[in-house]
């Protein structure tokens, strides 16, 4: 109802006057206001949920393209399992593992459950809000001594039961308002889910290459100590002899002392590492057979496609969808509060008896039946800031979602010349280490024929190793380059049933404590329900 028509048929109500002389006034008021009631009836408050707008995305790509060759293309194009190009069984396995037995996964899983029961209390308001059933028997035990009348003792069972009934019909859609918003927030939930499902595969991947690429480093480092021992040996032998100087024993043993001190720190990491990638298969710190095979050098990628980004992916991310759908539950709020405006008509109605075992007592049957209204005329602006309240929340999170479109394109452009620069290094690196080993070479044999002395032989292998190793982290990190553009894309989830959202555990655990009827066991695939409100991008 418009705020002046209630106004003013609120102060022709309340006007001072004797019945007689308004109530030619009052009848026209409540003329006035039945109307605008049947006029609004039935109607459903509040703004319909819009999509938020990216103004930028339709002329925004990447300022880099990356270069892919055909079988390269192939192979990314199912993101759900963009891991795969790796060609690395090992990680396969860790990431099905993790699927089944990561605790935010399974947590996630669980907040979906919680959704769709509280969509199920959303749509129980549009059926009878109070349906009571009570009764009670009270037994009363009367003495009565001295005075006037004569001594007695009364004994008497009274009883009454009853049965009430009020349904507060939805005339202003402040139910219908809270089912759009329950189910909007249960998609939400989905596509947070899907989310984790993402960030997931690409710790996995990050942390599980993370240990690859230490584990190499603990070899090369093993590998050049070796080297430097043996020079160390052979300076310490001429030294002995009288043959070399103590500065070239004293270089030997200080390079080969600083190259094995490095392993310990990275024995530690190494620990760590494997101790994270177990916390994400929600395991115990401890060892993993998984970690024994797998290939003995890290996948070499030359390059990977990224097209039709606007559009396609940005969107498609779950996180983006998540935030799409937070918007609609909250536009709906706005009607909801919209809707204390106006009063809530309800249908009552009770039936009870009673009496007691008194002789001469008649039982007493009662029925009570008609409308009610409830009407908060008085609110002084409580109402009206709340639907403000709501509105500005409706705001925050459009201007969130607006935020995470922002972070994602970061992300994607981010990894996008992560992986184009760190391969272009890589081209350079390799360069590097292949001439640092024949350096190393000319030195030795320029060292044993006596054309140069010690510390040309200890600079190549610093060089040697020292490029060696950058090679390895450099390669590392195009590794992790790339997961982060899959990760940024989106790539990496599915939607998934009950099943495997919630271990079989757990759902018999819940099902043993509480009925849970079909929703544990239903084979139905969250995410892929039909909605009207669904924000674009939210099917896959």
């Amino acid at each position: 109802m418009p705020a002046a028509v209630r106004k003013y048929a609120l102060q022709k109500l309340i006007e001072d006057g004797s019945p007689e002389k308004s109530a030619n006034s009052q009848w026209c008021c409540l003329i006035l206001l039945c109307s605008t009631f049947l006029l609004n009836a039935c109607t459903t408050l509040g703004p319909d949920y819009q999509e938020p707008e990216l103004d930028w995305l339709e002329g925004w790509t990447p300022p880099l393209s990356i270069q892919a060759n055909t079988q390269e293309v192939q192979v990314e194009a199912d993101l759900r399992f963009w891991w795969k190009l790796f060609d690395d069984p090992a990680l396969n396995q860790l990431i099905a593992l993790a699927r089944k037995e990561n605790l935010l996964l399974r947590i996630a899983g669980l907040r979906i459950l919680e959704s769709q029961a509280l969509l199920g209390i959303a749509g129980s308001n549009l059926y009878p809000q109070v349906q009571e059933l009570g009764g009670a028997i009270s037994y009363v035990n009367t003495r009565r001594q001295g005075g006037a009348s004569s001594d007695r003792n009364e004994d008497l069972f009274s009883y009454e039961t009853g049965f009430s009934l009020g349904w507060e019909l939805d005339f202003w859609g402040r139910f219908k308002r809270g089912i759009e918003s329950a189910d909007a927030a249960f998609f939400a939930s989905v596509a947070n889910q899907q989310d984790v499902q993402v960030l997931i595969s690409a710790q996995v991947a990050d942390v599980y290459y993370a240990y690859r690429t230490t584990k190499l480093r603990i070899a090369i480092a093993n590998e050049n100590a070796a080297i430097q021992k043996r020079s160390y040996e052979i300076t310490e032998q001429i030294f002995k002899s009288g043959q070399g100087s103590e500065l070239d024993l004293q270089q030997a043993k200080t390079q080969y002392l600083a190259t094995l001190a490095t392993v310990p720190q990275l024995e530690i990491t190494l620990r760590k590492t494997r101790n994270a990638l177990s916390a994400l298969l929600g395991r115990p710190p401890g060892e993993m057979p998984e970690l024994n095979g797998g290939m003995q050098r890290l996948p070499s990628i030359e390059s990977t496609a990224i097209q039709d980004i606007p559009a396609r992916l940005l969107l498609r991310r779950p996180d983006m969808r998540a935030a799409a759908w937070q918007v609609a539950a909250q536009s709906a709020q706005i009607g909801i509060a919209e809707a204390d405006f106006y009063p809530a008509i309800s249908l009552l109605g009770s039936i009870g008896l009673s009496g007691n075992t008194q002789s001469n007592s008649p039982d007493i049957g009662t029925l009570v039946t008609g409308p009610a209204l409830r009407w908060n005329i008085f609110d002084h602006g409580r109402i009206k800031n709340n639907v403000r309240l709501q509105d500005v929340r409706l705001q925050q999170l459009i201007e969130q979602y607006q935020e995470t479109a922002l972070q994602a394109s970061r992300e994607i452009d981010d990894a996008t010349i992560g992986v184009v620069k760190t391969w272009e290094q890589q081209l350079i690196l390799d360069e590097s280490v292949n001439s640092s080993k024949r350096a190393l070479q000319i030195a030795n044999t320029r060292y044993h024929e006596g054309y140069s002395d010690f510390q040309r032989v200890l600079d190549a292998q610093r060089a040697n190793f020292s490029q060696a190793e950058r090679q390895l982290i450099n390669q590392g990190n195009n590794i992790s380059s790339i997961i982060s553009l899959y990760k940024a894309l989106g790539g990496g989830w599915l939607a998934a049933p009950i099943e495997q959202l919630v271990p079989e555990d757990v759902r018999s655990t819940m099902q043993s404590r509480t009925d849970w009827g079909d929703l544990l066991t239903t084979s139905s695939t969250p995410g892929k329900q039909n909605n009207p409100l669904s924000p674009t991008g939210a099917a896959q």
